[in-house]
């Protein structure tokens, strides 16, 4: 397995982790993400069932990195994950700045080694079509 597949196994297995909040210890959820405003069970599963699929996402993409429909799907997760948490703390005010760094932290590095990924992919397909 490339060393993106070992990293998007271990993303994914980090969000089980907030599946587990979102759906079972909302308080530590509410702590580790939305610690600026009150959270309800609903948002906790809504939430663990978000976290949920975008896990999915990681562990199939990392065991077929070639499947490009796949890849893309994950990249755009990230994207979208980093976009709404992005929205959460500049707008919203739901999040403190530590926990948007620690959720920066993993969905930036995510995105430009899978961005870099696709472009190193990208040149070997053409550089074998030619």
């Amino acid at each position: 397995m490339k060393p993106l597949g070992w990293w998007l196994m271990l993303v994914g297995t980090l969000r089980l982790a907030s599946v587990w909040f979102g759906f079972f210890d909302i308080w530590a959820l509410r702590l580790a993400v939305f610690s600026q405003t009150t959270m309800s069970d609903v948002h906790g599963r809504t939430f663990g069932v978000w976290t949920l699929l975008t896990c999915t996402l990681c562990f199939l993409c990392a065991f077929n990195l070639n499947n490009k429909p796949l890849y893309l799907a994950t990249f755009l997760s990230f994207i979208y994950a980093f976009g709404h948490f992005l929205t959460e703390y500049l707008i919203y005010h739901t999040m403190a700045i530590q926990n948007l760094t620690t959720v920066s932290i993993f969905a930036g590095t995510s995105i430009v080694w899978m961005l870099l990924q696709w472009n190193s992919h990208q040149q070997v397909k053409t550089t074998k079509n030619a």
